[in-house]
């Protein structure tokens, strides 16, 4: 089933990374070259995505002219026959009336932030991609999934320490069909002793527009947060809900030990990079 949507939550204060996100968006933050956000996007298109939809809040502009043309850089690299960097930075720009932006005017959640796209979305099933979750796949994470979509709610699922399951929207999991994972339960950071497995959502969802229906009760869940996982819950049985253990690896960039990671990881895959930095981290390393 084809996905032509996908939102993108980024409305949040990135206060992990302050000062740093101070007058710079959590989303914007490089890894290599290229920020967040733009290689959920890129994931997003990869998987078919035509329209996108930023949730943004306050001091976020920077994203808005990140997908735009910014026409004083593209003449002056076209100037000094910069074509490589002016092919790049073209690709960035979607066509035209493919991208809108809605203001959440208060962090008040993920599912309040979904919830802010929803005259947007219409009655078809529409993709959520966090960027703070970079997930390393080929094919992309949002690709696997709809290549394995037949309707319903579908999460990204993977399995997480012990210590970390209270951060997590955690599954209670069915029968499993060939890295398919049948969700009969969600909960939003539950102690270890009250959880019911180690399998945890990642920041990659296909949700139908019965969740939308959910989240307009704006009932409050952990954190005093209106919670997406609490509607995806209250859907369990109203409509089919699969989890997919996807191929690749996800790091953590919400945190700063997981946005180093993907800098190292990125730049050690990267054939410019790579063979000069391998040897200077072992160095590190072994000093």
């Amino acid at each position: 089933m084809r996905i032509k949507r996908a939102i993108f939550p980024v409305g949040g204060l990135g206060t992990r990374f302050l000062p740093a996100t101070k007058a710079m968006p959590k989303e914007m933050l490089p890894v290599v070259d290229k920020p967040l956000i733009q290689y959920a996007v890129e994931e997003a298109v990869e998987a078919g995505c035509e329209e996108f939809i930023f949730v943004t809040g306050r001091g976020k502009a920077a994203i808005e002219d990140h997908f735009d043309h910014s026409f004083e850089l593209e003449s002056a690299l076209a100037l000094h026959s910069r074509e490589r960097a002016l092919e790049a930075v073209r690709a960035m720009v979607r066509p035209p009336g493919a991208v809108a932006y809605v203001r959440q005017q208060s962090p008040a959640g993920l599912g309040h932030a979904v919830w802010c796209a929803r005259h947007l979305v219409g009655e078809e099933p529409v993709a959520v991609l966090l960027a703070d979750d970079l997930i390393r796949a080929t094919p992309g994470c949002l690709q696997q999934m709809v290549s394995r979509y037949e309707g319903g709610n579908m999460v990204a699922v993977m399995e997480v320490e012990a210590r970390e399951v209270s951060t997590y929207g955690i599954v209670s999991p069915g029968e499993e069909r060939g890295g398919l994972v049948e969700v009969r339960g969600l909960v939003e950071k539950p102690s270890l002793s009250a959880a019911p497995s180690r399998l945890a959502v990642v920041g990659r969802y296909i949700i139908e527009p019965g969740v939308f229906a959910e989240l307009d009760r704006q009932e409050r869940g952990a954190n005093g947060e209106v919670q997406l996982t609490d509607s995806l819950a209250r859907r369990v049985g109203a409509a089919p809900f699969w989890g997919l253990r996807f191929t690749g690896t996800r790091y953590d960039c919400g945190s700063k030990v997981g946005f180093l990671q993907a800098n190292v990881a990125y730049a050690l895959a990267d054939p410019a990079l790579g063979p000069e930095l391998a040897p200077w981290l072992k160095g590190q390393v072994g000093g």
